[in-house]
């Protein structure tokens, strides 16, 4: 038996709630480490780390977030993922530190702020 393409949706939506909260703790976790502990920064820090990041995020997002949008009808969802897409594209382009950061705890929350509208809607 497969699943239908909302129980997918919903299941892409949820993953990419808790990737943007790891997102998020990783952040959070990797400044206080190379702050207070001074180590970490080499592999918590990494940029690869983040290039990653962002195309699961960006490939998650299309899935789950523009197969709710074309369904619901809603452009919502899609407008603010891309909007926290867009800040977390922002961050690969500073330097490593606090901007960084912040730019990326600001792109992962309306990126899962975009996820929870879409699952809000498929209710």
């Amino acid at each position: 038996m497969s699943d239908s393409p909302v129980s997918a949706t919903r299941r892409f939506d949820r993953l990419g709630i808790v990737l943007s909260g790891l997102c998020a703790a990783h952040c959070v976790i990797g400044l206080a480490l190379v702050a207070a502990l001074g180590v970490g920064g080499g592999i918590l820090l990494h940029p690869a780390i983040h290039r990653v990041g962002l195309v699961l995020a960006t490939v998650i997002a299309a899935v789950a977030i523009g197969l709710g949008a074309l369904r619901s009808r809603q452009p919502l969802p899609f407008v603010v993922a891309m909007t926290g897409i867009s800040f977390m594209g922002g961050a690969l382009a500073v330097d490593h530190g606090m901007e960084e950061a912040v730019l990326t705890i600001i792109g992962v929350t309306l990126v899962a702020g975009g996820h929870f509208l879409n699952l809000r809607r498929a209710a």
